[in-house]
């Protein structure tokens, strides 16, 4: 059986490649999850995006009975949702936030991320290179062993 990793973003993450190119680049979303599944061929990815806060929750709890591994990066949720931390917090399986600008760089408010907390690792402000480098993570196995790394 394959590495299933739901791969979940959140608000704003369907205007990759045209919101704010100067921070996030012009990698769009489908062009993200295509470079991933193309780049690990032996996982079996399960791609999910909204803008909903309540449909980003539902999405996790799925995950926890489906999947190996969520990589997650809830964009403005990340600062502000205690719920999604709270699903987060709730699944028994590892997860891996990813921000694609360096949050510790941008305006104040960001710097506090109360769904990556929840995780047991973070890369932060690689670009859409964090993505891989989350997967190449969660298939090692000191992830699964639930050590945490933090990738600045």
């Amino acid at each position: 059986m394959a590495t299933k990793i739901f791969v979940i973003q959140g608000a704003n993450l369907n205007l990759l490649g045209t919101r704010e190119p100067e921070i996030y680049g012009n990698t769009t979303l489908d062009e993200l999850h295509q470079h991933l599944k193309n780049k690990f061929t032996a996982i079996d990815f399960s791609f999910f995006q909204s803008n909903d806060e309540s449909e980003i929750i539902d999405c996790l709890h799925q995950a926890n009975e489906k999947a190996q591994a969520v990589i997650i990066n809830a964009g403005g949720f990340s600062h502000t949702s205690i719920a999604i931390a709270d699903a987060v917090a709730s699944i028994k399986i590892p997860s891996i936030v990813v921000h694609i600008s360096n949050i510790y760089n941008r305006e104040k408010y960001r710097e506090h991320d109360v769904v990556g907390e929840k995780c047991v690792g973070a890369i932060v402000g690689l670009g859409i290179a964090g993505y891989q480098l989350a997967v190449e993570c969660l298939c090692d196995d000191f992830i699964f062993k639930k050590s945490t790394i933090v990738i600045l």
